[in-house]
């Protein structure tokens, strides 16, 4: 089992798989901090210098609470709006740079169109059948061609 396992891990499609997934944690942790220290503290600011993780609801029938960290500390029941909004907007970053990611791989996955070629053959205006393009004389119908030339 230990042997299958090995084959199994060693595979290209795993070991590309791996990095992804350590690469994806890795860029998720960025899009964390790009968004709760650099674009929510402008909202914040223009919103009336509100921290946006600071933003909830306590439930009613519960102890009164200064801010939303004390009543988490307390195990108060709380609905942290703030910090959904955050996870939303990291998650709106994320999909928008997989997908540019994935179009990126499309574009460079399309096959090239191949260039097109002078046309070998051409249609006898008497006969109308397909002869050569270098043809002077039909040869169905023996006619003379006139030359492009």
């Amino acid at each position: 089992m230990l042997k299958e396992f090995k084959e199994f891990a060693m595979r290209g499609n795993v070991l590309d798989m791996a990095v992804g997934v350590i690469i994806g944690a890795a860029f998720g942790k960025i899009v964390t901090s790009l968004v709760t220290d650099i674009i929510m503290p402008p909202f914040g600011m223009i919103l009336g210098r509100v921290d946006f993780s600071d933003l909830g609801w306590i439930l009613p029938g519960q102890a009164r609470f200064n801010t939303l960290a004390d009543a988490k500390k307390a195990g108060a029941a709380v609905i942290g709006y703030g910090n959904f909004l955050n996870t939303v907007i990291d998650f709106l970053i994320v999909a928008f740079a997989v997908f540019l990611l994935v179009r990126q791989v499309n574009q460079l996955m399309k096959p090239k169109a191949a260039p097109s070629q002078a046309p070998s053959t051409k249609e006898c205006p008497y006969c109308a059948s397909t002869i050569s393009i270098r043809a002077t004389r039909c040869p169905q119908c023996t006619s003379e061609l006139k030359t492009s030339a």
